[in-house]
């Protein structure tokens, strides 16, 4: 489940932007359901269309993708042993510029999008004050280096499934904080405002919990290497925060600083 779980990790990402987006209350939860649902849609094509043209068996000795199938492909490349089960030789070459187009363009996403945490987190007084500014761009470049010298020394620590198993299982703990805390408010603030309809509530959020949580307790068994260092670095952050708030003044949050006054607030 790692990989598909990954294939829509950063499905949340759009909720960052709330404060800047026209009627969030209509287009908020209109682009969750488009964003997952066509990822999920293409995901089970793509899946599908693996299982018409490579068979399900194999033979781990097998001298082409055919004859080596879903189950031995090299390198467990499937999308590339369709490929070049289709064109030939040439299939490798075409599916490795189609990964390279599709991380571009998700790093793209994921860049802007990220910092914006961190932007955030600085103007409300819990992270580096010089994080909450912006450039004569109005862009929160020092968000954006912070987040640059994070992914890289993620980068220089492992390789790409250990890594891939350290972000799915981060993610998918946020996701249950997350829901968690639907349940929280409901309860603890029955009267404020729910400008977006939970479908399903309370049996279908509460079945997303207990299969999340099943998912994050199958990690921490199978694939501990990077699993339980995960849950280390995200438990840091209680203890971290807490002190963070402990030193602002109640209600205290940053003005937004600029690093030219010719440029409006807020990041671009």
């Amino acid at each position: 489940m790692v990989g598909a779980l990954f294939s829509s990790s950063a499905w949340t990402n759009v909720t960052f932007t709330a404060a800047e987006v026209r009627n969030p209350k209509r287009n908020l939860p209109l682009s969750l359901v488009l964003g997952a649902g066509m990822v999920t849609l293409l995901y089970a094509l793509a899946n599908l269309a693996y299982l018409q043209v490579l068979p399900l068996a194999g033979t781990a000795t097998g001298g082409s993708p055919l004859e080596r199938g879903i189950q031995f492909a090299a390198g467990d490349r499937v999308g590339t042993a369709t490929a070049e089960a289709i064109l030939g030789p040439v299939g490798a070459v075409v599916m490795a510029i189609a990964v390279m187009i599709s991380t571009f363009g998700c790093n793209n996403g994921l860049i802007l999008s990220g910092a914006r945490v961190y932007y955030a987190m600085a103007r409300d007084g819990l992270f580096f004050r010089q994080v909450g500014t912006v450039n004569g761009h109005n862009t929160p470049s020092a968000a954006l280096w912070v987040q640059c010298i994070w992914a890289c020394a993620l980068c220089l620590s492992g390789t790409y499934r250990q890594l891939l198993d350290f972000v799915v299982f981060a993610v998918v703990m946020f996701y249950i904080l997350t829901v968690a805390g639907l349940f929280v408010l409901r309860l603890r603030r029955p009267d404020m405002e729910r400008p977006y309809r939970v479908f399903g509530y309370p049996l279908l959020p509460g079945a997303y919990l207990l299969l999340a949580l099943f998912i994050e307790v199958q990690l921490l068994r199978y694939k501990p290497q990077y699993t339980w260092p995960g849950l280390l670095i995200v438990a840091s952050g209680i203890p971290i925060y807490a002190l963070w708030r402990a030193r602002q003044p109640q209600g205290n949050s940053l003005e937004v600083t600029r690093e030219s006054p010719e440029t409006n607030p807020g990041p671009a």
